[in-house]
């Protein structure tokens, strides 16, 4: 256990980019929260995602592996996470969600004392309808933040006095259908949708991006920055009573995201299996406990947030490095595999400080396609990255699980994943 600090604290947000942060230079005063936390935390400036959607985004964020390991070819957790490895080390742990695809269905409850994914698979079949029958009548795609913060509170007050925990939080409220509570729906603009209308707008946008006008366009701004600011204000909540507690400084806190939201500048919404910035740029912010400031220009990925634990005790046994150990002439590599009609694909990028360069490999004829560069002299190095990739991946054929639960299916339909 490192000697700086007793806790290590791991909060996530669903869909969030970083250049929709105030921070991070937006125009908008989206963050105050985060703001704050940024003047007393290494705030990095040029991180990166493995990949771009949760499917691949989150198992590279927990295990520090690439997603062509951390998972098999239908999306199982494939490689141990920190919570395994911090489980060994005698803490507790936890992790608490509501995001069906990184859910126990798929293996993610994998080295967690206690993991609530807001699912219900193995209670009682009566209970789980009824909890079905309401979420459908209230339109409730996930649990919100501040039920996120009151569940995994009780968690920590349940603890023994002293006893060293790992924490998860990932919050889905930045996740589409932009659907801001209260408030919020009118902080950015002054026309309100209804659940069912800002679900049918985000399906749309996603369906069919060419029918998106531009005050559509911009209203899914502005809802989706309500959604920034209200997810930021629950973060607070959950800091001030780890300030509470006497916890945040003897933690290791660390704040980012599994993947951004795009909003057509590609000619597509949401978070398909592409890898531009707006999809994989996200926040991060490493606060430890004696909340040193610096900003951070060096390019980093999300692998390196288990390096970094890793590191404090004793393993190495990550894809990434340390985030102590950032360097300004790093490469950060990210992959998507394709899906539907792209399915024989698997997208590649490079990202140094200034610079990046995208690939795609046919699995089919092995052929590589550079797709789009700003700097060709990064094409050599982006293809010997996906040669050493295809030498470790094992090839199975990627399919969809056949068993994958009805509430799952349902879930799904609604955060726009399926029709």
């Amino acid at each position: 256990m490192s000697e700086d600090w007793e806790n290590v604290i791991l909060l996530s947000a669903d869909a969030l980019r970083a250049d929709h942060l105030s921070c991070y230079g937006y125009h908008r005063d989206t963050s105050p929260v985060l703001d704050e936390l940024a003047e007393e935390s290494i705030r990095f400036t040029n991180a990166y995602s493995a990949s771009s959607h949760t499917r691949e985004a989150v198992p590279a964020l927990l295990t520090g592996k690439y997603p062509d390991v951390a998972i098999d070819s239908k999306y199982h957790l494939a490689s141990d996470t920190i919570a395994s490895t911090l489980s060994e080390e005698g803490f507790a742990t936890a992790g608490f969600h509501s995001n069906p695809f990184v859910s126990r269905a798929y293996g993610f409850d994998r080295g967690f004392d206690v993991f609530d994914d807001d699912l219900h698979l193995g209670q009682h079949k009566l209970i789980a309808l009824a909890q079905r029958a309401l979420d459908k009548f209230r339109n409730r795609h996930y649990a919100r933040a501040e039920e996120i913060n009151e569940r995994s509170l009780n968690w920590i007050d349940s603890l023994d006095d002293g006893e060293s925990f790992f924490l998860w939080n990932h919050y889905m409220d930045t996740h589409g259908p932009y659907e801001p509570p209260g408030e919020y729906a009118t902080l950015y603009s002054d026309q309100g949708l209804s659940g069912r209308d800002a679900q049918s707008l985000y399906q749309r946008a996603i369906d069919n991006p060419e029918s998106i006008t531009e005050e559509e366009q911009q209203l899914l701004i502005d809802l989706y920055d309500a959604e920034i600011r209200y997810n930021d204000e629950y973060i607070g909540a959950f800091l001030d009573e780890l300030r509470d507690r006497g916890l945040l400084e003897r933690s290791l806190l660390v704040v980012t995201a599994d993947h951004g939201d795009a909003f057509g500048e590609h000619g597509y919404y949401e978070h398909p299996r592409y890898l531009h910035d707006e999809i994989t740029h996200v926040p991060l912010f490493m606060r430890p406990p004696n909340g040193d400031s610096e900003s951070v220009e060096a390019p980093v990925s999300t692998l390196d947030v288990v390096a970094t634990i890793e590191e404090t005790v004793g393993r190495d046994s990550t894809d990434g490095v340390s985030l102590f150990d950032a360097s300004s002439d790093r490469r950060v590599f990210s992959q998507a595999r394709g899906e539907d009609e792209h399915s024989h694909l698997r997208r590649y990028a490079v990202r140094t400080r200034e610079d990046k360069c995208f690939c795609e490999r046919d699995r089919d004829s092995g052929a590589i396609e550079f797709t789009e560069s700003s700097d060709r002299s990064l094409h050599s190095e982006l293809e010997a990255y996906v040669e050493q990739r295809v030498r470790i991946e094992n090839g199975d054929e990627i399919g969809e699980d056949e068993d994958v639960d009805e509430e799952i299916e349902q879930r799904l339909s609604a955060l726009g994943y399926k029709e």
